[in-house]
């Protein structure tokens, strides 16, 4: 235990100095806690060393699945619903080209076949935390293209779970099969659905119950206990304990608590994240680095050459023009937390080398601060290419984001038909044989062995037989049934003729599917012929479809499903939070909208819309302002800003940018002489010859002058007298003042 509590005041004192220095030099904390680590360890002999390792390993554990955890609470699956396929297209073609670049890379270096794999999935990931800080401290958060970035990098991090899964599928057999990798992506696909159906039905239902009880302090205890126990049963399920963590943070995310949840988890997240990038730290070894310089400045190269080409390439193809695709591209020119992870992970399962860890984490060290140049070089570099290129190809490629919208807008009605279908059935395929699953493994077993006799033994395949179908229906009625009277159903059928056979054939194929899970329960328990089971199955079906008991509990489940996945957005929209329906819409011409919060100390806190001119000054429009819980829509110049008050405004990104910076520059000059104000309370004696006497309070002009309050006038009893502001002063009058101390200093004086 000694050890223990030493090592933790080790790394947290060493963590916190080096990353207030870090946060003086506006360096990104990430960088602070790797040096950190780095002097703690035992490669750094000056100063003490940490002495568990072992221990220090298993923070670094928890600090990933909590870290994972704050991720999944900032994805949600309705966002990247709604991005469309543009930042679909960019993320895939990003990530896949990169780990090609990087397995090759490392295969030109001689290195094993795990190593390259792990290498590829390394620098593929760019950094989430470091593109942010960058962009809020050049101040171009608000920008058109920093959104697009930000979009792709929450895919891109959705795609290092299902990597780190993969990886993990590698390295168990050792070798890549395909069919090994296809099986495990649809047994992963099959859970993560799984798991968000039953979690949106039962998590949410559970915090609405509990709610008048929750405190921050019951929240925090609640919502990690919710993680800790997904990471079980996602261990359990022969995945990472972090994989756990972020479905359910992804899970509670589309809660109403969210907001809360995310504050509340920030400290538990921000220590054993500290603890994590420290343990990264201590596994860097100078004598590894200088033996491996060749490879990690080609590394650099990699990532800084490779993300300004392919990433400028997939934003092209997702339908940016040229000078936006290279501003996202060059953004992405670093590798970060993920890299350390999945470094971790090859570690963890004795995959990869030794020398690859400490290399990966040079690497990113570089590319970090080299990001806000590589930002910059956007612009320059466009202006060289625009300046080389035949300006035709310029005009076409610009024209590239007009013809990817256009065409993403004219979806036909069987596309969108057959789409919803599909993911209907999927989603109550999953779930019939969730129930089926647990029935037959639970159920069954249990109601056979309450009598050992053979006879007894149909009677319980035959009531459990009963108890499956009876809970899948619900399920399979919503299969067959589900889009059947849509719009889009309606209109084709009406449309043409030709139209209602195929729509009728998506009907009987529901039907067929639906079929086959009662075939195989019925098939199961019994011994029938399979004429005899296919007619029962075709009996069942059309009872399901007719039954309005069954309609009634399908459509109840249904509406409890979607009430709970949309309860953080309903909230949203009544407190106000909610950005308006037209944003999207005003992309198409150059300008959007964004969200700037007041500071506390700014000076156009106290003044109203009208004087700060902000239309005439910068160009913008301000839409909206966001107080509290409320929402004030198109305000009038009268308004009055306040701190903390969250302004939506309209412009171009250059218009927001000065906006912007205009916002967080205009502030309250911090006052160099504040050990000097504080309040003090002190007693004066009006002396005969006082200029106070026989002046009123308010004659005498003490609160003007001097700056200080007169709270009362001592006349002999217990409490202090209020003091009239008609009352003449008079010779031996006790004063009771407020003021600071200089100031009463010179009323006495």
């Amino acid at each position: 235990m000694d050890a223990l509590i030493r090592d933790l005041a080790l790394i947290l004192v060493v963590a916190g100095v080096v990353t207030l220095i870090f946060k003086r030099l506006r360096q990104p904390l990430v960088l602070g806690y790797i040096v950190a680590g780095f002097l703690v360890s035992p490669h750094m002999p000056y100063i003490a060393s940490v002495v568990d390792k072992e221990n220090v390993q298993t923070w670094a554990d928890i600090g990933v699945m909590f870290l994972l955890f704050s991720l999944g609470l900032d994805f949600s699956f309705k966002k990247i619903l709604k991005m469309g396929l543009s930042p679909v297209i960019a993320a895939l073609s990003i990530v896949f080209s990169m780990m090609m670049l990087g397995i090759f890379v490392g295969k030109a270096f001689g290195w094993t076949q795990m190593d390259c794999i792990f290498l590829g999935g390394m620098l593929a990931m760019s950094s989430t935390t470091i593109i942010y800080k960058a962009f809020d401290d050049m101040g171009l958060r608000q920008q058109r293209f920093a959104s697009l970035v930000m979009s792709v990098l929450i895919l891109e991090d959705v795609l290092a779970i299902v990597m780190m899964v993969m990886l993990s599928t590698i390295a168990m057999g050792q070798n890549p099969d395909g069919s090994q990798l296809l099986l495990q992506v649809g047994r992963l696909i099959v859970i993560l659905v799984l798991w968000f159906v039953v979690g949106i039905f039962l998590i949410p239902l559970f915090l609405r119950k509990t709610r008048s009880l929750m405190t921050d302090e019951t929240l925090v205890i609640v919502s990690l206990g919710l993680c800790c126990l997904m990471a079980v049963i996602a261990t359990s399920a022969g995945f990472s304990s972090a994989f756990g963590a972020f479905v359910m943070g992804s899970i509670l995310a589309e809660t109403i608590e969210a907001d809360k949840i995310i504050k509340v988890v920030e400290p538990v997240k921000n220590l054993f994240g500290a603890v994590f990038f420290v343990s990264v730290g201590m596994l860097v070894d100078p004598q590894v680095l200088l033996s491996q310089w060749f490879p990690i400045v080609c590394l650099t190269l990699t990532i800084l050459l490779g993300q300004a080409l392919f990433g400028s390439l997939g934003y092209m193809l997702s339908g940016q023009p040229l000078r936006t695709a290279m501003r996202c591209g060059f953004s992405m020119a670093q590798i970060g937390e993920f890299a350390f992870i999945i470094a971790s992970l090859g570690l963890t399962l004795g995959v990869i080398s030794d020398f690859l860890y400490p290399v990966v984490v040079a690497v990113s060290v570089v590319t970090t601060f080299l990001t806000p140049y590589m930002i910059r070089a956007a612009e320059p570099a466009y202006h060289v290419l625009e300046s080389r290129l035949p300006k035709k190809w310029i005009r076409r490629l610009n024209r590239l984001s007009s013809i990817q919208q256009s065409s993403e807008t004219e979806k036909s009605n069987w596309r969108t038909l057959l789409t919803q279908m599909g993911l209907y059935t999927f989603i109550y395929s999953v779930l019939s044989a969730t129930v089926i699953t647990l029935m037959f493994r639970f159920v069954l077993p249990f109601t056979r062995n309450l009598h050992p006799t053979w006879e007894f033994h149909w009677y319980a395949n035959a009531f459990t037989g009963l108890l499956t179908l009876l809970l899948v229906s619900p399920f399979l009625r919503a299969m067959t049934m589900k889009k059947n009277h849509s719009p889009e159903f309606k209109a084709l059928w009406m449309e043409r003729r030709i139209n209602r056979l195929p729509l009728v054939f998506t009907i009987l194929v529901r039907i067929v599917i639906a079929m086959a899970f009662v075939f195989y329960v019925v098939n199961y328990l019994s011994r029938f012929r399979n004429a005899l089971i296919v007619c029962i199955a075709l009996v069942l079906i059309i009872v399901m479809i007719f039954s309005r008991g069954i309609k009634r509990r399908s459509i109840r489940l249904e509406r409890m499903f979607i009430e709970n996945l949309r309860s953080r957005e309903i909230a949203a929209q009544v407190s106000g939070r909610k950005k308006p329906l037209f944003e999207d819409r005003l992309l198409d011409r150059d300008i959007h909208i964004s969200d700037f919060d007041v500071p506390e100390d700014s000076r156009w806190a106290g003044q109203t819309l009208y004087k700060l001119h902000l239309r005439e000054r910068f160009g913008v429009h301000v839409s909206s302002i966001l107080r509290g819980h409320h929402r004030i829509n198109i305000p009038g110049g009268q308004m009055v800003i306040f701190p903390g008050d969250r302004i939506q405004a309209i412009g171009s990104d250059e218009q927001l940018r000065l906006f912007g910076q205009a916002l967080r520059g205009e502030l309250i000059d911090d006052d160099p002489e504040i050990e000097k104000r504080e309040m003090q309370l002190r007693q004066i004696v009006l002396s005969p010859d006082s200029p106070f006497v026989g002046k009123t309070l308010r004659e005498s002009g003490i609160r003007e002058r001097f700056g200080c309050l007169v709270v009362g006038v001592e006349e002999g009893q217990q409490d202090l007298t209020a003091i009239d502001p008609t009352r003449v002063f008079e010779p031996a009058d006790i004063l009771w003042v407020v003021g600071e101390a200089e100031q009463i200093r010179g009323l006495k004086e």
